[in-house]
């Protein structure tokens, strides 16, 4: 088959490789019809190429339909369309009968210190396959593999793989109060997703980005937007009052503009042979925190902070002073897909299609097509704002 690999920082190819088969009887296959490059894919093309090895797989938010079914499948036929999520859980233990699925006991990566596995996201997270591929094993398919119906388009539903929960819950995260304003830093796929869920919610949104095309974009679902000017935790404060907003969703996470010197330490590592950049990371590695600390300051007294967007390092200098003073809140942590899924799963499915799961990916293109694709997203050309890839 056709898969996305990886060859090395910012070096990405379209390989022919073996196909995968069942491996365990709770597997199926499926035939790839829609998978998509998210910002954290970005990540790893960029930064966290220490820990992915040359022909790894990536890719983590697919569907399709399933080809092939273990023997001890009980809810899944061949024929069926599913979404599958990107983290990988069992339903039954002690973490995901608590609804915390991404920190699952049964895939957990207790080698690495890590949560559950997830798919196409280095060896830290279980080394595993990702979905940027004509075709993927997927593991637990019973408790993981949403299936859907076969009338509305993939678009409806591939971003029940990750973005549309992720958002969902960094919403949910962040306890906006009833008719309360949130504020929504960065308007990439997520940020786009958690400030039409805010809006659906009924609070007033904030959407700061530097990106015209992004702004217009989420102005389009009704969304009060400023630019990431020098002045824009002044103009954040001269629209709430000057308490500043009630709650702010960081959906940018790690590699945010501005923060020259960790910006400068994130390449340099990429630099190293990995026996040296893997303890330095994972040791000292820095975050760009621009938009963690825009969070922090712009957040009224006694407010939430809810972090939607990756963050990696090991040695990020936090303004503790000011967070305590403040009284904050700060919620965090991967996503529970299969948590929110269900909540969401109406929405997608309404015809008036309330949270515009149509109008957000701007480039569908072939498989063939992605390493050039990786590049303009990276670079937000073209107005890029979602791309989705057709094995």
């Amino acid at each position: 088959m056709k898969a996305l690999t990886f060859h090395g920082t910012q070096n990405v190819s379209v390989d022919t490789v073996p196909d995968p088969r069942i491996e365990e009887p709770t597997d199926v296959i499926i035939k790839v019809t829609s998978t998509a490059i998210c910002g954290s894919d970005l990540h790893l093309y960029d930064v966290l190429g220490a820990f992915i090895k040359t022909g790894d797989i990536l890719g983590h938010e697919p569907m399709g339909v399933v080809v092939e079914v273990g023997r001890d499948v009980k809810n899944l036929a061949v024929g069926d369309r599913v979404v599958i999520p990107f983290v990988i859980a069992c339903g039954h233990c002690y973490m995901c009968q608590r609804g915390l699925h991404s920190q699952c006991e049964t895939t957990q990566n207790r080698e690495s210190e890590s949560g559950a596995s997830l798919y196409g996201y280095t060896e830290l997270y279980g080394g595993v396959p990702g979905g940027q591929a004509e075709f993927l094993r997927v593991r637990l398919a019973d408790f993981n593999a949403l299936k859907v119906g076969t009338e509305l388009p993939d678009e409806r539903y591939l971003f029940l793989s990750d973005i549309l929960p992720t958002a969902w819950q960094g919403v949910q995260y962040a306890n906006v109060p009833d008719g309360g304003t949130l504020a929504v830093l960065g308007l990439g796929p997520v940020g786009q997703f958690a400030s039409r869920i805010g809006a659906h919610l009924g609070y007033r949104v904030l959407g700061v980005d530097p990106v015209p095309e992004r702004r217009a974009l989420a102005e389009r679902h009704g969304i009060e937007t400023l630019d990431l000017t020098d002045d824009v935790l002044d103009r954040l404060r001269e629209r709430t009052d000057g308490r500043g907003p009630d709650s702010v969703v960081d959906a940018v996470g790690m590699e945010a503009h501005g923060n020259p010197g960790a910006g400068f330490a994130q390449k340099a590592a990429t630099l190293l042979p990995d026996a040296l950049a893997k303890p330095l990371m994972k040791t000292a590695g820095v975050d760009r925190l621009a938009a963690l600390h825009l969070a922090l300051d712009a957040v009224k007294r006694g407010g939430t902070v809810s972090l939607s967007g990756v963050y990696a390092g090991a040695g990020d200098p936090m303004p503790m002073i000011h967070m305590f003073d403040k009284g904050l809140t700060l919620r965090m942590g991967q996503c529970n897909v299969q948590k929110w899924r269900d909540e969401i799963v109406p929405l997608v499915e309404d015809p008036a299609d309330p949270l515009g799961t149509e109008d957000l990916t701007t480039h569908a293109v072939p498989l063939d097509r992605a390493p050039e694709m990786y590049k303009i997203f990276k670079e937000k050309e073209d107005g890029c704002i979602k791309v989705v890839l057709k094995p």
